[in-house]
């Protein structure tokens, strides 16, 4: 077992370094491949009325002039010991970790990424539940049941799920739920200024459910197959014929097996989120990760895109990394591989 987690955790930080490489790359090598000069990178970073000279000074101070594997070496010094820019008027220090500082705000991105993050928590945490429980509960149930009306209806409506995008079903969530029946809280209603627990859930429940409502419907119909694969196993037809409880065979024998690839896509799903849930997020004007991505998008702020996709990728590294230790607990022959 401990040399199956070590080999974890060795791939872990080997992947972490490729994806700084690979990103930094698709951020700053590829417009130097397609083109862009280091003058036209650092003109977003001065004022409009900026004369050549001073866009050159700038390109200058920030390294862009340098070669591509001197920027990534910086880059990669920032991450771990911090990093100084020297942007013009004066000198700012981006303490370790440094994931990039923004010349628009003149602020570094860690900090800001840190201040959102509980919001996208909040809202992953709570949709992950729902998704996890309704999905694998539905699945289990249609798989069971198999050609019923509770099994036709409930992968209609994961179809559905499946179909609709989050910006139709949440816009009509709000419409109907908030501004219409009066149910649940408005847009924009943040849970990072609620006063209580209580209030806290009334906040997210409707994008807690919206969200949990897209992914639910995946998991349903990925149990359910996977159900009707186990449950027609010789060992389960064994575990019956020793006397064990129908639900002790469903549960410990069938379900756990067709588990494995459920914790796949929720270590992937669940990554993917607390990377920032930008629809989501943009839908129901939730100030997280997924917000502050479009907004940097639309400012054509790099630096923060930058950090945004670093960090997404750093937390679908780690949920993989948590998904292949619990593989070990779900099956144990994987601690032999």
């Amino acid at each position: 077992m401990l040399a199956y987690v070590s080999r974890r955790l060795f791939g872990a930080v080997v992947r972490l370094f490729i994806v700084s490489a690979v990103v930094f790359s698709i951020f700053c090598l590829i417009p130097r491949l397609g083109g862009a000069s280091a003058d036209e990178l650092a003109s977003r970073y001065v004022g409009k009325s900026a004369g050549a000279a001073q866009i050159h000074q700038t390109a200058v101070k920030l390294g862009f002039t340098d070669p591509i594997y001197l920027q990534y070496g910086r880059f990669a010094k920032g991450i771990v010991a911090g990093q100084d820019y020297n942007y013009g008027p004066s000198t700012e220090h981006c303490p370790a970790p440094c994931l990039g500082y923004s010349f628009i705000n003149q602020t570094p991105v860690l900090p800001d990424l840190l201040d959102r993050l509980p919001v996208t928590i909040s809202l992953a945490s709570g949709a992950a539940f729902l998704w996890l429980f309704g999905g694998v509960a539905t699945g289990v149930a249609s798989a069971l049941k198999r050609g019923s009306i509770l099994d036709r209806a409930s992968m209609g409506v994961a179809l559905a799920g499946v179909s609709l995008p989050i910006f139709f079903t949440g816009l009509l969530s709000l419409s109907v739920f908030s501004y219409g029946l009066g149910w649940t809280a408005p847009g924009g209603a943040s849970p990072m200024d609620a006063t209580s627990p209580l209030d806290w859930a009334y906040r997210m429940i409707l994008p807690w459910i919206t969200l949990a409502f897209l992914y639910a419907a995946a998991y349903a119909r990925l149990t359910r197959a996977g159900m009707l694969e186990t449950m027609n196993e010789d060992y389960i037809r064994t575990a019956r014929a020793k006397g064990l409880r129908e639900r002790d065979v469903i549960v410990k024998h069938g379900l756990r097996a067709a588990l494995t690839p459920i914790l796949t896509i929720f270590g992937l799903d669940l990554g993917l989120l607390l990377g920032g849930a930008i629809l989501t997020e943009t839908t129901f004007s939730l100030p997280g990760i997924g917000q502050y991505a479009v907004q940097a998008i639309v400012n054509n702020d790099l630096p923060k895109v930058l950090g945004v996709t670093l960090l997404g990728a750093v937390f679908i590294i780690m949920a993989n990394l948590v998904v292949d230790l619990l593989y070990a607990v779900v099956d144990p022959r994987v601690r032999t591989k």
